[in-house]
């Protein structure tokens, strides 16, 4: 039975959601700050799937109620019963498909989850050690569930690719440990003397269900999936693009679009490679760059220097382009745990802010890193990219509801901001040599390759006839993996770890350059309607206080503003 009193509005429907979700979900409760979650871990197996999806159905119908209740008819409910039902109707439909019994990623699978809460857990004090350690005990049963599932998913033919699953053995086994530690055992070393035995044998058995999942993966389950494909084809694919970009995307339009910022950017890119090395072509500057260009030595000195650029953008930008509380001025640079993807990323912070906002480095195992790889990341990771959007939406939490605050996440409006953040510090001048341009210029291709190779090899279609690269063949994962190498100055290893990326989220990918043309078109619209009375910074801050939108909502908020 509900606890949503039948005279609740849509918000207070989407906040009961949260309730209930975080009790099924012990993991979103702690990276929201919720203490009593520091000791559980979510049920991965087929009911616990199984449960979480009746919950979607339960509030669906309550949302239904609510909107007819008095005063449902507001624009902040409005919103709200919007973004609850498109968001909880992409999932209902990712469930019903089944995906939850094939979910194997080299970045976003319930297993990555499991292991990464860990360096979201409180560690301040010996009673957050204490849950940590009942923590750490639930580790092998959420495993078991987790392999319940890809066992009914085997059995009812639904198959993961088999390139992601080879990299899932391969991280398996690095977080388990080998010759040295592994991930478990390396996190509770800094854990108090008082509990060492039992924070030592939580995190043992932790890293045997880590290794028990491993040869299980090895032995059954990735001979069961051998010549599977990796691509998921249409019908798939558009589910997947609907949950991540909040929209039903038109994807022929979306892929041609890719090729127009293709072709955009290459011709930029080439305005600036001759300045660095006259006569080079982008890749060639790039490489240069690698050797020739500013960077920084060590692991730790990278660390301090991206924490710089992030305070030196706080102050250059609050009170200029944007108006921010005290708290949210407040962001760390991390360095991720090894093993995970090669991509850096940001977790939010808790929703008192105890935790900060955090951006995370992967090294790779390097120790020199060239600034023309980092500058517009980190504008993209922090400030004033993810950092800002998620830490605003969590300080104006009391006037959204906390669905639009925290789990009411569309992943191409949070993504398209970050990379608008990008363009945004161009346009201000942040990029003033060659240098850092091409940097900024490289990573826009990025994502300008992704939406191409992302729709062209999922569904196959056909490389147009103007393209330097193999016209008129139709995209497999092989030729995507060439083309963005080529179309790339990041390494290899990165290279293959993003294509095994989009291969296991088909979808997601589009939706950075998909949701920063939306914010574009949005601003540029709000911008007609006030002519010069447009006020940048106003409608900045408007735009980051509106909670998470779908893209098929965004436009139009943003274009009010």
């Amino acid at each position: 039975m509900s606890d949503t009193p039948s005279s609740a509005l849509p918000r207070q429907v989407a906040d009961a959601y949260v309730d209930a979700y975080i009790a099924l979900d012990p993991i979103t409760g702690t990276y929201l700050g919720v203490a009593e979650s520091s000791r559980g871990l979510p049920d991965l197996s087929p009911a616990g799937q199984a449960e979480a999806a009746e919950l979607i159905r339960r509030t669906l119908a309550e949302l239904d109620v609510a909107e007819r209740v008095p005063g449902a008819d507001t624009e902040a409910e409005q919103r709200c019963a919007r973004l609850l039902r498109e968001r909880l109707t992409a999932e209902l439909a990712i469930h019903e498909a089944e995906e939850g019994l094939r979910a194997v990623s080299n970045i976003h699978s319930p297993v990555h989850s499991l292991r990464e809460v860990f360096t979201a857990t409180p560690t301040a004090t010996e009673e957050d050690w204490a849950a940590i350690v009942d923590r750490l005990l639930a580790v092998p049963a959420a495993l078991e569930g987790y392999r319940a599932s890809l066992t009914l998913g085997l059995e009812r033919k639904l198959y993961a690719g088999p390139r992601p699953t080879a990299t899932f053995i391969e991280q398996l086994g690095s977080w388990a440990g080998g010759e040295g530690p592994g991930f478990f055992q390396d996190f509770v070393s800094s854990g108090p003397d008082a509990l060492r035995t039992e924070l030592d044998e939580a995190a043992g058995r932790a890293a045997e269900g880590l290794l028990a999942l491993r040869d299980w993966m090895r032995e059954v389950y990735a001979p069961a999936v051998e010549g599977a494909p990796d691509t998921v084809g249409r019908e798939r694919y558009a589910r997947w693009a609907r949950q991540f970009n909040g929209t039903d995307l038109d994807l022929d339009e979306a892929y041609a679009y890719g090729w127009a910022e293709y072709h955009r950017l290459l011709a930029e890119m080439k305005t600036e490679a001759h300045k660095i090395l006259p006569g080079a072509g982008p890749w060639e500057a790039l490489a240069h760059l690698d050797v020739h260009g500013e960077h920084i030595e060590g692991v730790e000195e990278v660390r301090v220097w991206l924490q710089g650029l992030m305070d030196e953008a706080i102050e250059a930008l609050d009170g200029t382009h944007f108006e921010l509380a005290e708290r949210v001025r407040k962001v760390e640079s991390r360095i991720a745990p090894a093993g995970g993807a090669a991509a850096p990323y940001y977790t939010g912070p808790s929703e008192d802010f105890s935790r900060p906002g955090r951006t995370w480095l992967p090294t790779m195992g390097d120790t020199r890193f060239p600034v023309y790889d980092l500058v517009s990341t980190w504008y993209h990771e922090g400030v004033p990219g993810h950092h800002l959007q998620i830490a605003q939406w969590t300080h104006v939490a009391d006037s959204l509801s906390r669905y639009q605050a925290s789990i009411g996440h569309v992943s191409a409006n949070a993504e398209g901001w970050a990379l608008y953040a990008e363009r945004l510090m161009d346009e201000l001048g942040f990029l003033p040599d060659a240098e850092r341009r091409i940097g900024y210029l490289d990573a826009q291709m990025m994502r300008a390759c992704r939406v191409i190779v992302d729709i062209g090899m999922h569904l196959e279609l056909e490389i147009p006839a103007d393209s330097p690269f193999h016209p008129g063949e139709r995209w497999t994962p092989d030729l995507a993996q060439e083309f963005f190498g080529s179309h790339s100055g990041r390494p290899a290893d990165f290279v293959e770890s993003e294509l095994t990326r989009y291969l296991s989220m088909p979808g997601q990918a589009i939706g950075y350059k998909l949701g920063e043309r939306a914010w574009l078109l949005g601003r540029e619209n709000a911008r007609r309607a006030h002519g010069d009375a447009f006020d940048l910074k106003a409608w900045h801050m408007a735009a980051l206080s509106q909670g998470s939108l779908g893209l098929d909502d965004l436009v139009d908020e943003l274009s009010r503003l």
